[in-house]
């Protein structure tokens, strides 16, 4: 593995940096208190990041080109537009995270319409702000358990259910939610539908107030006979038993890197801020072994170590999505470290900074709140460990539960 970022992308880190520093972060304590106040000072930042997409669709940053495509290895090497959003992530959420899941355009729908949509809805979805419902009350980690249901009528499906922690479940255009075209196939028979407001029967319960994110809304949303036209389930509307949970789990090949890269940056911040404020009471000296340093610089080293594995991991998944080459396992495995090495740094710092971590004179609680659900959407730490065996193993998910 090349341990090098492509040239090519340094001007897209330059700029999602500037971005970060001079902006999101002046208004994170603003919209971290006024929680379900939308942040307007997004929409400028959305309406570039348009822009640069459409003049350079090979290198971009949004959310709704982290295309995967068929597996294949040809022998070239591509590095594209899922590296360049987890790049570009990494630094956002070095701002703030909130308000890179609030980015209009960029949600994690977005991805998943990019990756399982064919090139009709593709083009037909262009441009719009995507939410992805999947969680319901009975069912979190378990996706594959899900009880909302689209049953075929005529040109429609029609859907009932629950959704809940629908991130940008009210500002989004539209929400792709999952449903199960019949419950006793199981996971074989949940696809994905994309679902515009406004449609009869899609209503809004509620905006749940969380611990961090929270300039990012998130909403439960009920589906009472509410009637989506067919063509907008996303993929085959085929019930395959054979490729079973994989054709919809594709998305998170692709997603559960760029959250891996979104933690990565919320902790970059934690790193950077404890060492600004300890810079008086230490010198950093890596040629001493760990061992023969204060306790407090060894913890620091140790979590740059962490901090480091995890941020390659991510970079390699992306790499691999960008390749077609399956990268479930890499996925999966990039997701579980950075969330886990993530919060664990965040939290550190809060400590390592004393009274001052712990008080809002200081970003470093409000990114210790933020951290925590990195280690939770996408997939639980512990659900990644199972996927990873699985994977590792080469068993199934009924062999191995």
């Amino acid at each position: 593995m090349n341990i090098e970022i492509p040239k090519k992308f340094k001007p897209l880190i330059n700029n999602a940096y500037q971005v970060a520093q001079s902006t999101l972060r002046p208004l994170s304590r603003k919209y971290d208190r006024g929680e379900h106040e939308y942040p307007k000072e997004l929409d400028m930042l959305a309406s570039v990041l348009d822009g640069f997409n459409e003049g350079d669709p090979a290198n971009s940053a949004g959310a709704a080109t982290t295309g995967s495509g068929k597996v294949q290895d040809d022998g070239s090497v591509k590095n594209g537009s899922n590296m360049g959003v987890c790049l570009g992530a990494m630094e956002m959420c070095y701002g703030d995270t909130g308000f890179l899941l609030a980015m209009p355009r960029q949600g994690l729908g977005n991805a998943a319409i990019a990756a399982v949509a064919n090139d009709e809805q593709l083009e037909r979805f262009k441009g719009k702000w995507a939410a992805m419902a999947i969680t319901e009350p009975s069912c979190g980690s378990d996706s594959a358990a899900i009880r909302t249901t689209a049953k075929k009528d005529g040109d429609h499906y029609v859907l009932n259910g629950e959704k809940i922690y629908v991130t940008s479940g009210q500002r989004a255009d539209c929400v792709v939610v999952w449903a199960s075209l019949d419950p006793k196939l199981g996971r074989a028979a949940i696809k994905s539908f994309v679902v515009d407001w406004g449609t009869p029967g899609m209503e809004l319960a509620r905006l749940e107030k969380k611990l961090g994110i929270r300039a990012s809304d998130t909403a439960a949303i009920n589906f009472i006979d509410c009637r989506v036209p067919a063509e907008n389930l996303l993929g085959s509307p085929e019930i395959d038993t054979k490729k079973g949970f994989a054709g919809v789990m594709e998305t998170f090949d692709n997603t559960r890197p760029l959250v891996a890269a979104m933690a990565i940056g919320c902790a970059k911040a934690s790193l950077e801020r404890i060492k600004e404020l300890l810079k008086d009471h230490m010198q950093y000296d890596f040629s001493k072994p760990v061992d023969n340093c204060s306790a407090i610089e060894a913890e620091i080293y140790k979590m740059e170590a962490e901090w480091e594995a995890a941020y390659w991991l991510a970079v390699k998944a992306a790499w691999m999505a960008d390749n077609k080459k399956a990268n479930t396992l890499e996925a999966s495995i990039s997701k579980a470290k950075a969330g886990r090495v993530g919060n664990a740094i965040t939290l550190r710092c809060v400590e390592l900074a004393g009274s001052l971590g712990y008080t809002e004179d200081e970003l470093l609680e409000k990114w210790a709140r933020d951290s925590k659900i990195l280690d939770i959407f996408e997939g639980t730490q512990q659900i990644q460990q199972l996927v990873i065996a699985r994977r590792v193993l080469g068993l199934s998910s009924k062999e191995l539960k």
